[in-house]
């Protein structure tokens, strides 16, 4: 071409493909995509960002383009080593200069891009050196936040959101305590709203919170003091930290592997905290990610271990207090659940038998809507307490009568939840097998 500036203006005149993802097949059997693609290794970085929009136009959320259009496209773009190429022009780019750091966010963006398929978000996961880069560009030292460490967080956080191969390479890579330091700062302080910090910081806690859900996961976050940091902002955090923390914390105290989380939580003082904040008025996720912690210790702590009888004795101090108000906010959650099942029996009686189906994940969405999972938790707890405390029971069974209510009440619950699981897997037959065991206890 007869120069640089001509080979820039055919690489932007790409963009209207853009228009006509039809055409996406045919651009990669021309080997077009190939040609794009290495041209962002030219030592003009003017003309290697410009194909990086292009890239990121073509692979944009927007434009209107059949899943196998896009994937055709796709998987001849990262055939043709795009993910490499990025990480080579993130090296080089030098974010004080202005064209720079607007090359900084579109690569970015491609990235996210990317990742909007969950079989590329993994392949994109499988690129150690774009882990490490995102990695140390969120971390890097920067006042105020830019937008590009805000990016890179979010992106992080995207990798992570569905897809457990990711979760385990970042945890492999010491992302839970890094990512823990970088949090650490807002205990006491919170960001600008609405602002860039903002969004960073709330980047970090979900792909911190998507990351305790795998084993690996919760063992990095024990070990790097999670616990304890989650403590201290639900202790005396600001207003994105502590809910932040406590939905972090809810996570990785859940699942099969979340006991060494639960024993942590009892001895680093948590029950206190957990505890207190439980008896004052709280917003309806507030309330089901302490009781979803409860829940978690109940089920994971060890029988007769000092963890667990200082966990029971918490509902029985001071007169069963903290039973009462468990089955308080019960009857706010069953009153909102009896209004939604009302509604949805009056409607499920104009609608005919082979129409329910379709209905059906609606119904049930409306009913999550409206307290189901945390209903069910709570009346998993209060079966753990009829079971394990003689005391509990009697007060549980009186404060059901006041209401005209039984242990049938709670039963039915816990009956649903057993005939919604799966019990194909291990984890499902084994709760179960509890539930069902809890069940018994409720005559």
């Amino acid at each position: 071409m007869a120069s640089e500036a001509d080979l820039d203006a055919a690489t932007r005149a790409l963009s209207i493909l853009g228009e006509h993802p039809a055409l996406y097949p045919e651009l990669v059997r021309l080997g077009c995509v190939g040609s794009l693609v290495s041209l962002l290794a030219h030592e003009n970085t003017d003309i290697a960002l410009g194909a990086v929009e292009i890239v990121g136009e073509l692979t944009d959320e927007d434009v209107d383009a059949s899943e196998a259009q896009w994937a055709v496209l796709v998987d001849a773009l990262l055939e043709a080593d795009l993910l490499g190429l990025l990480v080579s022009n993130l090296g080089r780019l030098d974010e004080a200069e202005e064209a720079d750091r607007e090359g900084v966010y579109r690569a970015l963006g491609v990235v996210e891009n990317l990742c909007s398929r969950a079989e590329t978000a993994e392949v994109v996961g499988a690129d150690e050196r774009l882990l490490r880069w995102l990695l140390e560009r969120a971390g890097r030292a920067e006042k105020p936040v830019g937008q590009n460490k805000q990016y890179a967080a979010e992106v992080l956080a995207i990798l992570v959101s569905g897809s457990a191969k990711n979760r385990t390479r970042l945890v492999g890579m010491e992302a839970v305590d890094a990512m823990l330091q970088l949090v650490a700062p807002y205990r006491k302080r919170d960001p600008e709203k609405g602002g860039d910090e903002e969004e960073y910081a709330e980047s970090l806690f979900a792909a911190l919170t998507s990351i305790v859900d795998q084993p690996e996961g919760k063992a990095k976050f024990v070990e790097a003091e999670g616990v304890e940091l989650c403590l201290l902002m639900l202790k005396d955090g600001g207003k994105l930290s502590k809910p932040a923390a406590l939905r972090l914390l809810d996570h990785a105290a859940g699942g099969p592997a979340g006991a060494e989380v639960c024993h942590k939580i009892v001895e680093a003082g948590g029950l206190k905290t957990t505890f207190a904040a439980f008896m004052k008025k709280h917003d309806p996720r507030t309330t089901e990610h302490l009781v979803g912690i409860f829940a978690s210790m109940l089920r994971l702590l060890p029988a007769d271990s000092a963890e667990r009888i200082r966990t029971l004795a918490k509902f029985v101090e001071k007169n069963y207090e903290k039973t009462e108000k468990l089955v308080k906010v019960r009857r706010d959650y069953a009153a909102r659940m009896a209004f939604v099942d009302a509604k949805i029996r009056q409607e499920q009686t104009g609608v005919e038998e082979d129409q329910r189906g379709a209905m059906a994940g609606e119904w049930f969405s409306r009913r999550l809507d409206a307290g189901l999972f945390c209903l069910q938790t709570i009346d998993v707890i209060l079966a753990w307490l009829v079971a394990e405390d003689d005391g509990a029971r009697r007060k549980i069974q009186g404060l059901l009568a006041d209401r005209d209510e039984t242990f049938a009440t709670i039963k039915a619950t816990i009956q649903e939840q057993i005939d919604g699981i799966d019990a194909e897997s291990d984890e499902g037959k084994e709760t179960k097998e509890m539930l069902t065991t809890l069940a018994g206890f409720l005559q």
